[in-house]
């Protein structure tokens, strides 16, 4: 794949070069896009201009047609080399030959403290793809890459997840809740492959000077590293890349697991390597990156040793890890109140009459107010009822609670006052809490 930095030349096979074996590229994309049930749908290839993304368009150009695919591109411009725009013209031209729609976004990089420039970059991108008007962003890493992510990985001391490297489809970095999805069609095929499908159909692409740098960590394994371990393992490259497929068979059973129910007892039962494994998996299930080895040693410390009490809490990625009657739940560190909606019913929920017989008002709990919820019963505190009907401590204090005048008349999941119901034939409204609007919008009828 070709970086963030392009260069002020471009290069093409040498007329009269030898005929090399066809590529098995096609056979390769449309064995993945059959795998993945990626038919009739929106995808959009990442046209850096490199060899590699240059041949991923052009083979799911000609298998576009099969698979029903609405296919466009996008190539971002990262302003960080003179020749960004001369690069840009290039995939434009590619695209018009292959009539292929293609977006050109121009991002601003700014390396920040703790950052480089090609983190910066990378970021950037990624956030321009997000943007992408489709169903999937079409990605052209290949086993090359895959074999050098699981390497890096492993020497970084990544987990499971580090070490199942890429996914075939999967989110994009940066993503946000709608973005499209990443789909990496040509990780069973290596760099050789590509270039070789490349000269076959007389491609023109662009290589990148930075590929030559060793001073990133990549191109050093590429260059350097690789060569060594290539004279020892001859097929090294396919044999992690079939680890990582291993790998990853072995996250998504954790994942499964995880995403289920984690109780404090539970961990307590496992022993240390398993809880903590689990408790990765239940972090990354609920949206959060896990922390290093020594805070997630640390949490399972104090979560084991809590006995299930409500007031353990942990700040992690943004996220609140809180405790409540044994269960673990992650939830964000700052909660939004939401809002109620009422629904126009007959027979049922609130007597809409007697709602609006006194100004309605809709306030959260300031201590000391008491719900009587059946006629032939007292009154009792709010405490004593969300403790029965099990309210997690922190969510009683966002809770809405409807009032007609001075008088409280509903509690999202306690219920309605005794003498509100609606009866039989009665005009009435149901209440609804929506915790997050943003995420689930919804008009009231």
């Amino acid at each position: 794949m070709a970086s963030s930095r392009k260069p002020a030349r471009s290069s093409r096979p040498a007329a009269g070069a030898a005929r090399q074996p066809a590529s098995p590229v096609p056979a390769a994309l449309a064995a993945s896009l059959e795998r993945c049930a990626i038919r009739k749908t929106p995808v959009c290839v990442a046209l850096s201009g490199g060899v590699d993304s240059v041949v991923l368009l052009h083979a799911l150009a000609h298998l576009s047609k099969q698979y029903g695919l609405a296919l466009t591109a996008m190539h971002v411009n990262h302003g960080l080399s003179p020749s960004a725009s001369l690069w840009a013209r290039h995939c434009a031209t590619l695209c018009r030959r292959l009539r292929v729609p293609l977006t050109v976004r121009r991002v601003k990089v700014t390396a920040r403290k703790g950052r480089g420039l090609e983190a910066a970059a990378r970021t950037a991108r990624y956030g321009a793809l997000n943007t992408a008007k489709a169903a999937f962003v079409a990605l052209a890493h290949h086993a090359d890459d895959q074999a050098e992510t699981v390497l890096l990985n492993l020497l970084r001391g990544a987990g499971v997840r580090g070490a199942a490297a890429m996914p075939e489809v999967g989110d994009l970095p940066e993503s946000e809740e709608g973005a499209p999805r990443a789909f990496r069609p040509l990780l069973a095929v290596t760099r050789d492959q590509i270039a070789a499908y490349a000269i076959e159909h007389r491609l023109h692409w662009d290589e990148d000077e930075s590929n030559g740098d060793e001073a990133l960590t990549r191109n050093w394994v590429r260059r350097s590293l690789a060569p060594v371990i290539g004279a020892r393992f001859p097929n090294w490259r396919e044999s992690l890349a079939r680890a990582a497929a291993h790998f990853a068979e072995a996250e998504g059973l954790l994942n499964e697991e995880a995403a289920e129910r984690l109780s404090v007892d539970r961990l307590r039962r496992l022993a240390k390597p398993r809880a903590k494994l689990l408790l990765r998996g239940f972090l990354r299930a609920h949206g959060a990156r896990a922390p290093d080895a020594k805070r997630l040693d640390e949490m399972l410390r104090q979560l084991v040793s809590s006995g299930g009490n409500s007031k353990t809490e942990f700040a992690i990625d943004g996220k609140a890890l809180r405790v409540f009657r044994d269960e673990i739940a992650l939830q964000p560190a700052s909660m939004p109140l939401g809002k109620v909606l009422f629904h126009p019913c007959k027979g049922a929920g609130i007597d809409a009459a007697k709602l609006h017989s006194q100004p309605v008002a809709v306030r959260t709990r300031q201590g000391g107010e008491r719900l009587r919820l059946a006629a032939n019963r007292p009154s009792r505190s709010l405490k004593n009822l969300f403790q029965e009907a099990g309210i997690p401590p922190w969510e009683r204090d966002r809770l809405p609670l409807v009032y007609s005048g001075d008088e409280l008349v509903w509690v999202p999941g306690l219920g309605i006052a005794a003498g509100f119901e609606a009866g039989k034939g009665r005009a009435g409204l149901l209440p609804e809490w929506v915790r997050d609007p943003a995420a689930r919008p919804r008009k009231s009828p």
